[in-house]
């Protein structure tokens, strides 16, 4: 099981250096995926959650790609009526050749109205819209001699049904994000219901965590896969594994911006992980 990181692309602390240590940190550690977000427009709704400034993933991740040797690269997620399916669909395919082939796509429907409507995109529409910018992109990595051979694994996100039904259809993975344990579990049946349904395979499973760690258990129906004490963090990626979650992706943003002033923290986090999963000669220290 591969093990991944959400990198914060945006908030008042954000700026190059602190993405270049990011990158450092991430792969330096030994994991194996680093994964940023997406918006365009940063709208009031977007901004009081993810406020600028906001680097675009495709710029970013390609920057970054640069920076990096092993890592592999992704978005999570990519929203994919944001932009039209053949920019995005050559973006990733520039991406993936220019990176070695180390491009993870996730996508999903998103959930912004104000920026929705400051991009001239109905929101209203946007799961089918998804649902077509997804095949689209597919047709067109289908012409290899424009866009090149290297397959483009993407992660379908979104925790509704819809988007359940959407991997299976759409995707090589289901990345849900920010869930529970038990919902989890429940999720992953039908999951494989909806596979049986439409007489196609069941995705992978590559959920986001969070990463939140404390000295104290937490306890309570309520706590979030990777929220807790490290041993309540390894206890459920053990979980995970035998879920037979193909990757697992920890995010350690718990919704206040100025947590981007102060990446220390979650870099120490990650390194508390690092130590419980990684044998110390596949770690190196950042620069």
């Amino acid at each position: 099981m591969k093990i991944g990181v959400n990198v914060l692309n945006f908030g008042p602390g954000s700026d190059p250096g602190v993405l270049r240590s990011w990158a450092q940190t991430v792969e330096g550690l030994g994991f194996d995926l680093l994964m940023v977000s997406d918006h365009v427009a940063i709208t009031p709704d977007v901004a009081e959650r993810y406020p600028a400034p906001f680097y675009e993933p495709f710029t970013t991740l390609s920057w970054l790609a640069g920076l990096t040797t092993r890592v592999r690269l992704g978005t999570t997620v990519l929203i994919a009526p944001y932009r039209h399916p053949l920019l995005t669909a050559r973006m990733a395919a520039n991406l993936q050749e220019l990176s070695g082939g180390r491009l993870v796509l996730g996508v999903g429907v998103g959930w912004a109205r104000q920026e929705f409507a400051a991009l001239g995109v109905p929101f209203e529409r946007r799961g089918r819209l998804t649902d077509e910018h997804l095949r689209d992109m597919q047709a067109a990595w289908a012409d290899t001699a424009s866009y090149g051979d290297r397959r483009i694994p993407v992660w379908v996100g979104g925790n509704s049904d819809a988007g359940l039904r959407r991997a299976v259809r759409l995707g090589d993975a289901w990345h849900p994000l920010r869930c529970t344990m038990p919902w989890l579990r429940e999720a992953a049946v039908r999951l494989k219901a909806f596979a049986v349904e439409q007489r196609l395979p069941v995705p992978a499973l590559a959920p986001r965590i969070a990463l939140r760690l404390t000295e104290a258990p937490v306890g309570g129906s309520s706590r979030l896969a990777g929220e807790g004490t490290i041993d309540q963090i390894m206890d459920d990626l053990d979980q995970l594994r035998l879920l037979g979650a193909e990757a697992v992706v920890l995010d350690p943003y718990d919704g206040d911006p100025r947590e981007t002033c102060h990446p220390q923290a979650a870099w120490q986090a990650l390194d508390t992980v690092a130590q419980h999963l990684y044998p110390p000669r596949t770690r190196t220290e950042p620069s």
